[in-house]
């Protein structure tokens, strides 16, 4: 077993153990009956110093499927505690195993785990499994955001078990290996906080701080420090799912991570139709977590998570509040700054000033009341094709397009650099809910995965002007009723 080891390349650390026990419990595998490997993120395996084709051996297989323990690896379900849709709870890693750290060829630390690998003290109730369908959904949104720029775990497998789960109806078990710079999490903070001791906080933050802001250890209130970083990070990451219509559907403060990655593609899905309101989940039936909400919510997790440090800020609990409280100010500064440079970026205009407010928030004020494509009306902006805009010959947008030109003929640069920053910032395609659908639908249910490797394909160059990909720009045909997803637990 250890020349198999050793050809695959894993080389792990185990730091988490060395946290509190309290924010961790050891696992033994919970072996599935045949696993068979479906997909294989060759990319991410070369990123993490791992041989593709004996990760595809029975050997890679039975790890990837969690019935084999990675040698150097001690499996551990992580604790943490969350605001689910406002609601307070203890929650922790349910279907998921933290196999260990892989140390890459460059050097860092990134977390290799399994979900949906079976029941833990944490699964509250549930089977600990995971259907063919949601893993498959990660996999392609996570690798479509990876794309697109945006900061985000990543799929490097995905095993189907050979068993069945029960969820919405009967569905194909599965296992997907998941890959994070760490799953630290603002609830993991808000565990600690509610029912660690001072100590055991403090060794939460020194090891986030260490593992994800080692040059905050030489700060003089490195907890007050690691808040403006998390913010700042978190306002940078918002502000890229806002300009590309991403929708995550359930930004719970377990799915907040410290690292600033995207986690947890639940029901996810990117917006078509421009509409500021949308949701998709099943279960956001107040709409709590719809776009345009995202900005404040990821404000309120990061108050909560400001919360949780007080003790570490200051021994003054009134001097800390007031600490925090400042901090937390600068995120809508921070999140508005990077939104109105991407929006910025995105119509071409290269250094934004205040006057450019109005001309964004006009045209969007145009895209929601024509009801409009997102994606579709920048990609056609950018390509200077106008007539083919669906805003073409509305009222109101001929004078918002003059206003648009004479601001771009302002700018002291050449059109092929506003022509260049344009396809930078725009998208060519998404991964279309109707899309993702197919994919899906083919692999689940008629074992093809032919629709899901051509989607893949795409998707992994959605900057591509050159590139023929009308056939993935098209709108779903008209359906009963608005577009739905399900999370999958």
């Amino acid at each position: 077993m250890k020349e198999e080891n050793l050809n695959i390349g894993w080389n792990l650390e185990n730091t988490y153990t060395e946290l509190p026990e309290l924010l961790h419990t050891a696992i033994n595998v919970n072996p599935v009956s045949n696993p068979k490997l479906v997909i294989l993120n060759d990319t991410v395996a070369t990123s993490l110093g791992l041989n593709s084709k004996e990760l595809e051996s029975t050997h890679g297989v039975e790890v990837l499927a969690g019935n084999k323990v990675i040698e150097g690896g001690i499996p551990l379900a992580q604790a943490y505690a969350g605001h689910q849709f406002g609601n307070f709870t203890m929650l922790g890693d349910g279907r998921a195993l933290l196999l260990g750290e892989q140390i890459t060829p460059s050097g860092e630390l990134v977390d290799v785990q399994l979900k949906g690998s079976g029941r833990t003290p944490y699964s509250r109730g549930g089977d600990g499994r995971a259907g063919l369908g949601p893993m498959l959904r990660e996999y392609i949104i996570s690798e479509s955001m990876h794309a697109l720029g945006i900061p985000t775990t990543r799929s490097l497998s995905v095993v189907t078990t050979g068993e069945s789960i029960m969820r919405e109806t009967v569905q194909p078990g599965a296992v997907m290996t998941r890959i994070a710079a760490s799953h630290l999490r603002v609830g993991t903070f808000q565990f600690a906080a509610k029912w660690g001791t001072f100590e055991d906080l403090k060794a939460l933050a020194d090891y986030a701080i260490e593992r994800h802001y080692p040059i905050l250890l030489a700060n003089e209130n490195r907890y007050l420090a690691f808040l403006k970083e998390v913010i700042e990070r978190q306002a940078a990451l918002i502000a890229k799912w806002q300009l590309v219509g991403f929708i995550h559907g359930v930004m719970n403060t377990d799915n907040m991570t410290i690292s600033g990655e995207t986690i947890d593609y639940g029901p996810c899905a990117f917006m078509d139709i421009y509409n500021p309101k949308t949701v998709f989940s099943s279960i956001d039936r107040q709409g709590r977590y719809a776009y345009e909400n995202q900005p404040n919510i990821a404000a309120w997790n990061l108050a909560r998570l400001a919360e949780s440090l007080l003790p570490l800020i200051h021994e003054d609990l009134d001097e800390a509040v007031q600490q925090a409280q400042e901090a937390m100010a600068a995120y809508p500064v921070t999140y508005e700054n990077y939104l109105l440079t991407g929006m910025g970026n995105k119509l071409g205009i290269f250094n934004i000033e205040k006057e450019d407010i109005s001309l964004i928030e006009n045209l969007l004020e145009l895209m929601e009341k024509y009801e409009v494509d997102y994606t579709n009306t920048f990609r056609l902006l950018t390509l200077d094709k106008v007539e083919e805009t669906e805003l073409f010959g509305k009222n109101g947008f001929e004078q918002w397009y003059e206003k648009w030109k004479t601001r771009l003929e302002n700018q002291q640069v050449s059109e092929e650099f506003i022509k260049q920053l344009m396809q930078k910032s725009n998208p060519v395609v998404i991964p279309r809910n109707h899309r993702v659908e197919e994919a899906l639908d083919a692999a689940v249910n008629n074992e093809d995965y032919s629709v899901l490797n051509n989607l893949l394909s795409v998707i992994s160059h959605p900057y591509d002007y050159k590139a023929d990909y009308m056939d993935y720009t098209t709108l779903p045909p008209d359906t009963s009723g608005p577009y739905k997803t399900f999370c999958g637990t």
